[in-house]
């Protein structure tokens, strides 16, 4: 098969892309970049609407079939450009630029006030930008209605949890928040039960039943959940190990939350 045709890419764009690396110029552009091929096909796949994919960077040679709907956005890089783009190692070079989810979204959110039944995950300080990822395509997968996330949480446009969420980001609402545990008190009005992930919780496999809607927090790797956030929480549930002897301090907080959002989603 054949390459798609392109035009090349300009210098002032590739400049203005590459800088998307940075949290600061993403914020300030309201884009992300995302690079290979799986991950850049599944974003395509998944828009909202064309207008949040921005342009499609494919190296010189490279054949890529999703791009046929996109030709007007696809552009030409050459090696060079593709290293300046890449944050891997090895480059696939294919890179997608798209446009960050909208903050606002006041249908969705009072959908979330009148629902009967609701499930959201909230991240308090998770500093792994791969677990995050990991966690927002989780929640996909669980159905989960929203994602809320601390300002100590890395950012979800990080290039590594955009690879890590495989093109999801556009499948789930999230956002973040200042102060974690004022929107938690918010959720709370709306009747909304908060439920934390902690060591000295009690065993998730006693609770017979879980509330109609239920915030799940996840903690930062090391210390857990904060102080402030634990003392809002209605349920303290903690993940059994097995075996006569503890091996391991804890689990990866990606694995925590897939475990718990199975019992909490599908029980």
């Amino acid at each position: 098969m054949k390459p798609v045709p392109a035009v090349a890419l300009s210098k002032a764009k590739l400049r203005k892309y590459a800088r998307l690396h940075q949290k600061k110029f993403r914020d300030q552009e309201g884009l992300f970049l995302a690079e290979g091929l799986r991950t850049v096909r599944e974003l395509c796949q998944n828009l909202p609407d064309e207008e949040m994919l921005v342009a499609l960077l494919i190296r010189e040679g490279e054949v890529a079939c999703f791009a046929e709907t996109h030709k007007e956005k696809l552009f030409s890089i050459s090696e060079k450009e593709c290293a300046q783009l890449a944050a891997t190692a090895t480059s696939q070079g294919i890179f997608g630029v798209f446009r960050q989810q909208r903050s606002a979204d006041t249908a969705a959110e009072a959908l979330l006030a009148k629902s009967v039944r609701s499930f959201i995950v909230a991240l308090d300080e998770v500093q792994d930008p791969g677990n995050v990822g990991t966690i927002l395509r989780t929640a996909v997968w669980f159905g989960a209605d929203a994602i809320v996330c601390s300002s100590g949480t890395a950012d979800r446009y990080n290039a590594k949890a955009v690879r890590s969420c495989a093109g999801s980001i556009y499948a789930i609402r999230h956002y973040g928040v200042d102060h974690l545990e004022c929107e938690l008190r918010r959720l709370q009005k709306l009747g909304y039960s908060i439920i934390c992930s902690s060591l000295e919780g009690k065993d998730f496999r006693e609770f017979s039943s879980w509330p109609e809607k239920q915030v799940l927090v996840i903690g930062n790797e090391a210390n857990g959940i904060s102080e402030a956030v634990r003392a809002l929480a209605d349920r303290l549930v903690r993940i059994p190990h097995g075996g006569a002897v503890v091996r391991v301090e804890s689990l990866n907080a990606a694995v925590s939350a897939a475990i718990l959002m199975e019992r909490l989603a599908l029980s």
